[in-house]
């Protein structure tokens, strides 16, 4: 399984951007974590495609939304209302525990292929 995430870049506080997760297989659940400078990986979001099941981060609820194009075999992530603490090194990882788990886990653990990630960066 490969990932390739991309759409970071330099936002001002308060705006937007809208990462973008390609898989090259199907059937997995697909979490979107993120990395800050000299802190430990943190869950943003999932998606198990295969039972149609998503979750968020607390800190995510309500400003970010996950969504996927079956046609493209890509997972999105919208971020809305971006704020200086969302700096970081985004994630995107896919799970096949999502083929037999009615659930998305937003644990790393359960994730067995990770893509190369996208930094973006919340400032003005």
């Amino acid at each position: 399984v490969q990932l390739q995430a991309s759409g970071g870049g330099l936002v001002q506080p308060g705006g937007s951007l809208r990462l973008s997760c390609a898989v090259s297989g199907e059937g997995y659940a697909i979490g979107w974590f993120r990395q800050a400078p000299g802190k430990g990986r943190e869950a943003v979001s999932c998606i198990n495609v295969y039972h149609d099941m998503i979750d968020y981060g607390d800190s995510e609820k309500g400003r970010f939304t996950i969504s996927r194009d079956n046609a493209k075999n890509t997972v999105y992530l919208q971020m809305n209302s971006l704020k200086p603490e969302d700096t970081a090194v985004y994630y995107c990882a896919a799970g096949t525990y999502g083929l037999f788990v009615p659930e998305c886990y937003l644990v790393p653990g359960w994730y067995e292929y990770w893509g190369q990630g996208t930094l973006v960066t919340v400032s003005s």
